[in-house]
């Protein structure tokens, strides 16, 4: 089997049927793939979705577990997965058609532990015409002249596109489990390691100009949820996340690599304590807690923000603030300015 297509559900009844129609409209014989459906816990009415497309297709195979988060839910696909690669789709997302056999065919040939590729954010408003032109048939405009260079983890985290999100890359599963890679359970954020010490791996990966994913800009996503113990539970994964990458850091600055690399990977963690910061602004978190926080990211090196600018973070509205939030004492000042107008109750 070629490959496992994995998709976590959870409280999706609006979104889940055109994910499957679009995992489904792929040019792969049924029985080159399989999608693996994780249901998460779900209390509406995704469940009986998915059930539905599990009985007209018997390469769909449904889980249904209790509720433990997308972490949670993505290891236990990996546990079932059996195809020589693996994919995670959000399932309020989807994919064009004919895409994945592209994706799945320039990994095979190149012999690709990773491969990334495109995507377009688009809102969850589209009407039916803009989605139409998805379906234009982009299969055979794709060549390798859209393929990057075939480099390592630590070469492509120095100098090629990045996302902390799972559902732009394919992976290799037997890689995956030869670096026996799992998600967080229980945190938001859980793939921010894993992707990182995905890449950093590989021996084999590229990027091709494809733009194969559609993501969702969903204002009822996690990310985007105000209440106030969601907002603070979020806010401390981030830095939880943070410090996840302490030994990944660590263990780059005693290597001999390209320096590009290290910067990189501290941007990312630097990146995740910037908008945890940010979220301080407008959260319910008591200021002794915003410092003890604090000065737990300065104890792992990944504040102050001095290496957050760089390839992903350069634009100037990034260099104003990062320069008004470089130091506590700059930020501790206009935390107890804006807190109480924004903060969320």
């Amino acid at each position: 089997m070629k490959l496992s297509v994995v998709i976590p559900v959870y409280n999706v009844d609006k979104y889940v049927a055109q994910c499957l129609d679009s995992v489904l409209d792929q040019n792969f014989e049924f029985n080159d793939y399989e999608i693996i459906v994780v249901n998460d816990g779900s209390t509406d009415g995704s469940l009986a979705i998915v059930q539905d497309y599990a009985n007209k297709h018997k390469h769909i195979k449904l889980i249904d577990k209790k509720n433990g988060g997308v972490g949670s839910a993505r290891n236990c696909g990996m546990d079932h997965a059996q195809g020589t690669y693996i994919y995670f789709i959000d399932s309020v997302d989807y994919l064009i058609p004919n895409s994945l056999n592209v994706l799945v065919d320039t990994c095979e040939r190149h012999k690709l532990d990773v491969l990334t590729f495109l995507f377009t954010i688009f809102p969850s408003a589209t009407s039916d015409d803009e989605r139409a032109l998805d379906h234009i048939n982009l299969e055979d405009f794709v060549n390798d002249q859209m393929l990057s260079l075939i480099v390592s983890g630590e070469e492509y985290m120095a100098y090629y596109p990045y996302r902390n999100e799972s559902c732009f890359h394919l992976t290799n599963r037997e890689y995956a489990k030869r670096l026996e890679l799992r998600y967080l359970e229980g945190h938001f954020l859980e793939d921010a390691e894993f992707n990182v010490r995905t890449f950093l791996g590989a021996e084999r990966i590229a990027h091709l100009k494809f733009n194969a994913y559609r993501y969702r800009k969903n204002p009822e996503s996690i990310l985007n949820k105000k209440e106030p113990s969601h907002y603070l539970k979020f806010i401390r994964d981030m830095q939880s996340a943070a410090k996840d990458f302490e030994p990944i850091v660590k263990s780059l600055e005693h290597k001999t690599i390209n320096p590009d690399c290290v910067a990189r990977v501290k941007s990312i963690q630097q990146a995740i304590v910037f908008f945890s910061m940010i979220r301080m602004f407008k959260s319910t978190m008591a200021f002794e807690e915003v410092k003890l926080r604090m000065r737990e990211m300065r104890a792992i090196n990944a504040y102050p923000l001095d290496s957050l600018l760089g390839k992903d973070y350069n634009g100037l509205k990034y260099q104003i603030l990062v320069y008004l939030l470089k130091t506590e004492r700059r930020f501790y000042f206009f935390f107890k300015i804006l807190n109480p107008i924004l903060k969320r109750h």
